[in-house]
């Protein structure tokens, strides 16, 4: 997995030292790194792949692509970074508990988590809330109302940093973030590209393999629907093409998902 800075991150850290606050950027870096690292691990137990991790001027971004992804899958993905940002709490807290003289020495590791759990559990995309938000959405309606649900909601949000940012005597981070989500609401979703079912814990419990009977013209977008994680799928056409589960996830991850899967 590769790691890669955007070039405004440059400037927040310049700007918080010539503040005063570069140590506390660095903690507010790291903890979004480890939130970050709480997603890509996740995703490789699940079977899917983060190509990179990019540190961004709000913190940090996990760029997993996983088109057809599961929601229940989603939500474990989603809530894997904010497990890790609940679980260095809990740590703190118990090290307190034990050393109370440790407190001092890392009472803003503990704020930077708590702000960073807090933050996204909110149910504003593109927020770990918002998606698992999302998901409990696309269970009761349509996928187009959900996504007008979540816009609406992120709009609210927005409004509340908006409020924040005047009542707290004009803080910058409230009206950064207040602009972040109400420019996410006019994003289109991101789709993340499941590349691999087969897991190594797959394998130890066993995997059956399906064929699948399909047409020479089928889309990479018709063959995901195929994919799960209790089978090896192999595709065949009746002209005798047949393409195993591997070479159909290399095909996914390089096409477009109107593309045939056999080609021409």
């Amino acid at each position: 997995m590769k790691f890669s800075v955007h070039p405004l991150f440059f400037v927040v850290l310049i700007s918080s030292a010539f503040f005063g606050g570069f140590f506390v950027c660095i903690i507010f870096v790291l903890t979004a790194l480890l939130h970050e690292c709480g997603h890509a691990f996740c995703a490789a137990r699940l079977g899917y792949r983060c190509s990179r991790i990019r540190l961004m001027p709000y913190g940090a971004a996990a760029v997993c692509k996983i088109d057809g992804i599961k929601p229940r899958d989603e939500v474990v993905l989603a809530m894997a970074g904010p497990a890790v940002n609940a679980a260095i709490c809990v740590a703190l807290a118990g090290l307190w508990w034990f050393f109370p003289q440790t407190y001092a020495y890392t009472d803003v590791i503990m704020f930077a988590s708590l702000s960073m759990l807090a933050v996204n559990l909110l149910p504003a995309y593109p927020l770990d809330g918002g998606r698992v938000f999302k998901c409990l959405l696309c269970r009761f309606m349509p996928r187009k109302t959900a996504a007008m649900v979540l816009k609406a909601v992120n709009f609210a949000v927005s409004a509340v940093f908006a409020a924040l940012f005047f009542v707290s005597g004009y803080n910058p981070t409230f009206a950064l973030f207040a602009a972040f989500l109400f420019c996410s609401a006019f994003e289109r979703e991101v789709p993340a590209v499941r590349i691999n079912f087969v897991t190594r814990a797959a394998l130890k419990r066993g995997l059956e393999v399906k064929t699948v009977l399909v047409s020479e013209d089928i889309t990479v977008k018709e063959a995901v629907r195929l994919l799960d994680d209790r089978h090896y799928t192999v595709l065949r056409t009746e002209g005798g093409r047949e393409m195993e589960q591997r070479e159909l996830c290399e095909v996914i991850s390089n096409s477009a998902i109107y593309d045939k899967v056999f080609g021409q």
